[in-house]
C-alpha cells in the first residue's frame, strides 16, 4: 500500500524544487516525481539517490561567521558604566610663544596639516595674527591609571599649559602636575592629588586583532563622556612625522577633545591612547590612530622615574620595499626595511650597516615596513643592544647593534651645516642614493624648521635648485642665501615629482 503525503516547503527549497513538488513514501522509502518535462516520473529509487541528486544542484552555502576565540561580544553599557569613571577631562590654560606672524591655529603649536591634525583645542579658538605670547586654552582627555592621582594623556595637550585642571565624571576638579611629557611618543603623565580614584583595567594591544571590536571615551569638542564604538581597522602604522610608535588605526569616531583618552578592547580593558586622525575638515572621516597602552607605559615608567624620557637611535634613513626594488635585490617579497644611507658615527655606522642593506629582523622579529624597525628602535634605550638580520649582496648576514642616545646625536646633527635662515639641514645625496633617486645631484633634507617648515617643506625631500640655480653642495646654499632675500623659490624632488616651494624669510 503507497501512501502519499504532501509537504510545505520552505521558500529556498521551493526555489529549486519549483513549487507544488510531491514526495512520496512507501514501504521501500521515498521517491522524488521528474523535475522536467522530458523526463518520466521515477517509479522507485535506492534510499541514497535522490538525496545525492539534490544535492548536486545546491550551490554550497558560504559559512557564516563564527566568534573565535579572544574576540568576544563586547557589553558596551557595561563598559562604559565600569570604567567610564576612570576617563577625565582635562583643560590647559597657558601663554603661546610666537615667532613673528602667527598663523590661525586651535590650540598650542597645532601645525595646519591637511593631513594630520592633532585633537588638540577649543574647537573656534583663534589666536590674533600678530607675534609674541599669547593666551590659550584648550581641551582633551585622560584616564586614571593607579588610584593616587596617576593620569595618562597625549603631550601636547599640556604642551605650553601653565595651568592644568582634571574633571571627574562625577565633577569633582582637581588642579594636576605635569610630572613629565615626551613629544617623540606623544606621551605625558599627570599627577593629582588625590587617594582612592577609580582607574581604567589595562590590557594588552598585541593579542588585538584587525577587525576586533573597539570602545572610545573622551571629551570631543568638549561633551565630556562620551563613548563611540568601531572595529580595529589596521595595526601597526607608521605616520609620517611619528615612526617611533607603532599605531592602533580605528574607526570609532573622535574628534578634537578626544586626545588623550583611552581605546578599550571589547573585555573593557584599555589598549590604546586615542592621539591623532587623517581628515581635510579637521574632525573625524573615519581614520583614528591611537598609541598602544604598551607604549604608553613604558613612557610612563621612565618619566616615574627619572622625570624625562630618553630614546635610542640607530642613525639609518630606511624605506619600505616595493615589488621591483624586492626582485633587484634577489629577494622573493616586498618584506624588509631598506637602509638607504648610513649617518658616520652612528651605531649603524659602527656596527657596520651599510647603504642597500636590507634589515629582515629584529631581534628574531620579522620585519614587514621600515616603521617595524623605526618603532622597535626608537621605543628601546640608548646602550640596548639589537640583533639585526640582514639581506646583503644576495645573502643573510647577523649584525649586533648597540644603539646610541637620540639626543646626543640630534646634538650633533644640528652642528652639521644648515641652509641659513631657511630652516634647512642639509647633506649631499650618497652615490647609491642618487642611482635609486634617477636624479644628476642634489642635497637631501634630514630635518626642517623655521621657514622652510612654514612652507611645506618636509624631511626627505631633495634640494635641487634654490632661486632657479642648482645647487650641488652646502657652499652653493650659503652662497645664494649670503645677501639675506626677503624670499627664495626652491625646486624639490619628492615622490618622485619636483615642485617650486617659495619661503617667505622676512
Amino acid at each position: 500500500m503507497t501512501q502519499t503525503t504532501k509537504f510545505t516547503l520552505t521558500a529556498a527549497a521551493a526555489a529549486l524544487l519549483g513549487a507544488g513538488v510531491t514526495l512520496t513514501t512507501s514501504a521501500s522509502g521515498w521517491t522524488l516525481p521528474a523535475l522536467f518535462k522530458d523526463k518520466a516520473p521515477a517509479t522507485t529509487a535506492a534510499p541514497a539517490e535522490a538525496p545525492v541528486a539534490v544535492a548536486a544542484a545546491v550551490p554550497a552555502a558560504t559559512p557564516a561567521p563564527v566568534l573565535l576565540p579572544g574576540a568576544p561580544q563586547p557589553n558596551y553599557r557595561a563598559i562604559v558604566q565600569s570604567q567610564g569613571p576612570a576617563v577625565v577631562g582635562i583643560t590647559v590654560a597657558g601663554l603661546h610663544k610666537t615667532e613673528g606672524p602667527a598663523v590661525m591655529q586651535q590650540g598650542p603649536g597645532m601645525e595646519d596639516d591637511p593631513f594630520f591634525r592633532f585633537f588638540r583645542g577649543i574647537p573656534g579658538l583663534r589666536m590674533p595674527q600678530q607675534g609674541g605670547a599669547q593666551p590659550f586654552r584648550g581641551q582633551g582627555s585622560g584616564f586614571i591609571i593607579s588610584s593616587d592621582g596617576l593620569i595618562l594623556t597625549n603631550a601636547h595637550v599640556v604642551r605650553e599649559a601653565k595651568q592644568v585642571t582634571v574633571k571627574l565624571s562625577d565633577r569633582r576638579e582637581f588642579s594636576a602636575q605635569v610630572l613629565g611629557s615626551d613629544p617623540a611618543t606623544d606621551i605625558a603623565v599627570l599627577k593629582v592629588d588625590a587617594k582612592g580614584l577609580p582607574t581604567v583595567q589595562l590590557g594588552d594591544p598585541k593579542q588585538v586583532q584587525v577587525g576586533d571590536y573597539v570602545l572610545a571615551i573622551g571629551a570631543p569638542y568638549g561633551f565630556e563622556q562620551t563613548a563611540t564604538q568601531g572595529i580595529v581597522s589596521a595595526k601597526g602604522r607608521s605616520l609620517p612625522g611619528d615612526s617611533v610608535v607603532p599605531f592602533i588605526q580605528t574607526d570609532a569616531a573622535v574628534n578634537p577633545g578626544n586626545s588623550g583618552g583611552p581605546l578599550f578592547d571589547a573585555s573593557g580593558r584599555v589598549i590604546g591612547v586615542n592621539a591623532q586622525i587623517y581628515s581635510q575638515s579637521g574632525g573625524f572621516q573615519g581614520l583614528a590612530f591611537s598609541i598602544p597602552v604598551d607604549v604608553a607605559l613604558k613612557i610612563k615608567d621612565q618619566i616615574v622615574a627619572h622625570g624625562k624620557v630618553e630614546h635610542a637611535r640607530l642613525g639609518v634613513t630606511l624605506q619600505d620595499l616595493s615589488a621591483p626594488l624586492a626582485s633587484s635585490f634577489g629577494l622573493d617579497a616586498p618584506d624588509g626595511a631598506l637602509v638607504s644611507s648610513v649617518q658616520p658615527g652612528s651605531a649603524a655606522a659602527k656596527a657596520g650597516l651599510k647603504a642597500g642593506d636590507v634589515i629582515t629582523q629584529v631581534d628574531g622579529e620579522p620585519v614587514r615596513v621600515a616603521g617595524d624597525v623605526s618603532s622597535r628602535v626608537g621605543l628601546a634605550r640608548p646602550g640596548d643592544k639589537l640583533k639585526l638580520e640582514l639581506w646583503r649582496d644576495k645573502k643573510r648576514v647577523s649584525e649586533t647593534v648597540a644603539l646610541g642616545r637620540a639626543d646626543k646625536e640630534a646634538q650633533e646633527a644640528s652642528a652639521a651645516p644648515q641652509g641659513g635662515q631657511l630652516g634647512l639641514a642639509l647633506r649631499p645625496l650618497q652615490p647609491q642614493e642618487l642611482r635609486g633617486s634617477g636624479l644628476d645631484g642634489g642635497l637631501l633634507i634630514e630635518r626642517v624648521t623655521g621657514p622652510a617648515q612654514l612652507a611645506g617643506v618636509q624631511p626627505g625631500d631633495v634640494l635641487l635648485a634654490l632661486n632657479g640655480k642648482p645647487v650641488q653642495n652646502i657652499d652653493e646654499v650659503r652662497a645664494a642665501m649670503k645677501d639675506s632675500p626677503k624670499s627664495v623659490a626652491l625646486l624639490v624632488a619628492r615622490d618622485g615629482q619636483q615642485i617650486f616651494v617659495p619661503v617667505r624669510l622676512g
